[in-house]
Formats: C-alpha cells, structure tokens, sequence
C-alpha cells in the first residue's frame, strides 16, 4: 500500500511543460521513441494480431489475422473491380473519342458542302465518271417506269383472265340449260376456256419479264448506286480534309501549326487512298452492270416480244414453244398456296 502512493506521488512530481513534452527526465528522447515505434508497430484496432518478439521488433513478427482469413478474397475481389473498372473507363473514352471524332468530320463536311454549294469551294471532279453515274440514274429512272407499267399490264391482263374464266364457266353452264343454244353456247364456252388457257400461259411470260426487271433495277442497279453513293460521300470527306490543309498552309509555321499540319497531311492521304479505292470500284461496278443490263434486257425483250406476239396472233404452239425456250415453268391452277404438308 505504501509502495503504491510512493509510486502515485512519484508520478505526480513530473513536471509537463507546455508541449507536453518531459522537462525533467534525461530520457525522455528514448522514450518517445520507444512509443512512437510501439504506435507504428503496435496492433491496429480494426484488426487483431497475433505479436512475436517486443513492440520493437521488426514487421516481420506481426502476423494479421485478417491477412489469414481473407487476404486472398479481399486481393481477388478488389482486382477483379479494379479490372472491371477500367475496363468500363476504357470503354467510355473509346466512345467518346469515337463521338469527338465524328463531330469533327461532320463538321468539316458540312462546311465543305456549304462552301461548294455557295461556289467557294473547289471540288473534285472527274468527268467521265460522273457522266457514266448520271446515265445510269436517267437509265434506273426509265427501267422503273417500263417496270411500273409492266406490272399494271400483268394486273389488267390477270383481270381480262378471270373474266374470261367466268365468261366462259357462264356460257358452258347455259350450253346445258338451252337446248336451242347448246351449240352456240358450247363454241364460246371452248374459245373462252383456249383464250383463258393461253392468257395464263402469257402471264407466266410476262409475271417472269416483270421478276427480271424488279431484280436488275431493284438490286442490281441499287447495288451500284449505293456504291456510288459511298464513292460521292468519300470525295466530300476528301475534299473537306484537302482545303483544311490548304488553309493550314497557308498560315504561320509556327511549332504549333507545324503539328497540326502534319496531323492534317495524315488525314488528307487517308481519305484520298479512300476515295481513289472508292471511284475504282465505281468503275469496275459501272463496267459489269452495263454487261449485266445488255445480257438480261436482250433475254428479256426477246421473251416479251415472242409471248405478246404469238398469243395474239393465237399460236397456241408458238407460245408454249417460248416458255420452253426460256426455262419458264407455269404454275397448275390452285398451287399458289402450299398445301398444309408442305407447310410442316
């Protein structure tokens, strides 16, 4: 007990100054270090550690339990949405530089269109090219009017057809009813039923005319233009990155401007491998649909010309004779649907 309050009162007599510092002891340098390295390599609180050797010992004697229990999760979930992270960051800068260059070259499209349409800009032009694409937009426009109006053909020439069919249904029926007139009425009932037979024969002719067209206008031809029209964007894109770099050059040569007429040059040539490949294709395209046209419309024409002629002058021989020619293989009356086994 007394050992106690002589250990109390001992502690008492220390003086502390303002600091907090010890103005007494000689050893006070030894003992703050002494705590400090305790605070450094003491226990944390979040955790529990299991200490060999002092609280000077090295790091290598502390061993955390959490690192024991969890380190490999918690290393493996935070890489994992680390990865994810800039995985997603990467992502996001791509699209924006993707957006940020998009809206460059729009805008310097737009300007170049503006200034051509205005006549201040200059333009590429190549002269021969452009008069192949202009007769073949005059020759699409002609070949949908010579499909339209084959298609209105082939409807009213269907209706005359079924006419026909039913007229001649109407005469066969009164052939039974009137005896008086069953010779009379049986003779237009077999002309209608030959006239409706070789109207389905020429509708075979002219429905396969029709389908030849719609497949050389509507793809071929549209193949091309859409060629065409990639070839016409292209030279936009080349001739708005060419004045850009003509109006660079013109400018102070200055480091700065020096680099971006360097960055511009890049893109110039860019876009001129990309035009040049462009109006190659166009030609090589332009070339073979003119041999394609020429190949099918001769086919073609032939076939109608032989058809309507041979029907009208009532060939019925001729007329089949032409769709053997062509490979054209008529539909039976009622197979326009499938039957339902087909269908399974």
């Amino acid at each position: 007990m007394t050992d106690s309050i002589m250990s109390k009162a001992a502690t008492m007599e220390i003086p502390i100054n303002s600091n907090g510092d010890t103005g007494t002891l000689p050893e006070d340098d030894s003992l703050e270090q002494d705590l400090q390295q305790v605070m450094v390599s003491g226990p944390n609180l979040n955790e529990t550690s299991i200490v060999s050797g002092g609280y000077g010992g090295t790091a290598e004697g502390i061993i955390p339990t959490s690192s024991i229990k969890g380190s490999n999760m918690h290393h493996s979930s935070s890489s994992s949405s680390m990865t994810a992270e800039e995985s997603t960051r990467g992502v996001a800068v791509e699209k924006l530089e993707t957006v940020r260059k998009w809206g460059l070259n729009t805008y310097k499209c737009t300007k170049q269109m503006i200034s051509e349409r205005f006549g201040r800009g200059s333009r590429t032009v190549d002269l021969e090219l452009e008069a192949q694409i202009e007769v073949l937009r005059d020759t699409k426009r002609k070949y949908e009017n010579v499909l339209r109006l084959a298609r209105a053909l082939t409807n009213h020439f269907y209706n005359m057809v079924q006419t026909q069919h039913a007229l001649g249904d109407t005469f066969a029926d009164l052939s039974q009813k009137s005896p008086e007139l069953r010779d009379e009425f049986g003779y237009n009932a077999e002309t209608q039923k030959l006239l409706c037979k070789n109207g389905e024969t020429l509708l075979g002719a002219i429905n396969f005319f029709v389908s030849s067209i719609n497949t050389l206008v509507n793809k071929t031809m549209e193949d091309t233009l859409m060629t065409i029209k990639m070839y016409e964007n292209a030279r936009l894109e080349f001739d708005a990155y060419r004045a850009d770099l003509e109006e660079l050059s013109m400018g102070p040569r200055d480091a700065v401007t020096m680099a971006r007429i360097d960055a511009a040059q890049q893109q110039y040539q860019v876009h001129k491998e990309k035009y040049e490949r462009l109006r190659s294709d166009v030609t090589i395209k332009l070339k073979f649909l003119e041999e394609n046209k020429v190949k099918v419309m001769h086919k073609q024409l032939l076939l109608f010309h032989n058809a309507i002629s041979a029907y009208f002058a009532g060939n019925q021989q001729q007329l089949e004779q032409t769709l053997k020619q062509f490979n054209i293989k008529l539909r039976p009356p009622g197979a326009d649907k499938p039957s339902w086994l087909e269908e399974q």
